[in-house]
């Protein structure tokens, strides 16, 4: 079932134009290093077996370089495989900047974290937030609005995304 879980998720992703790309964790850095402009800026990943400590990647950015920065490199807690969409946890690194401030926004998720739908999220979701010190998020797709009459991207958000699935050793 994963594995159709995956193609469901690759299939949404497709459909919103939003490229994914898969790799296995010896892999995972020249997959990031083909996504990413120079200057990045990134949050700790916490997915075994990779690391953005041998990137390029500012782990520590200042708001100035938070502003400068061409891409930001975060963990997606959950995959939505039904619309393509990300599941994007607050966290003391700042993975809500460092996925909203850049141009572009590389989200990487591993394999077992795609979920069929947002039922299965919010049921994940459902022992994250007892303690009432965290937010989540879901983004499908680039930031858009239309509330000004044509489709604008890039107005809130990241114009570019991108998103690399980690696969289970």
């Amino acid at each position: 079932m994963a594995t159709n879980v995956v193609a469901a998720f690759e299939s949404s992703l497709g459909t919103l134009d939003i490229p994914c790309i898969s790799t296995t964790p010896d892999g995972f850095t020249e997959a990031l290093a083909a996504q990413i402009e120079l200057p990045a800026v990134g949050v700790p990943l916490d997915i075994d077996g990779i690391s953005l400590e041998e990137t390029d990647a500012n782990l520590s950015p200042s708001s100035r370089q938070l502003v400068e920065a061409k891409t930001g490199i975060t963990p997606a807690a959950l995959g939505v495989a039904a619309h393509g969409s990300l599941l994007l946890q607050s966290s003391p690194n700042g993975t809500e900047p460092i996925s909203l401030y850049p141009p572009r926004h590389v989200a990487v998720v591993r394999e077992d974290d795609i979920v069929p739908d947002v039922r299965d999220a919010l049921e994940w979701l459902d022992g994250e937030f007892t303690d009432g010190r965290r937010s989540a998020v879901f983004a499908t797709g680039v930031s858009a609005t239309g509330d000004m009459g044509a489709l604008v991207e890039g107005v809130h958000g990241p114009a570019d995304v991108c998103v690399i699935i980690v696969e289970d050793r």
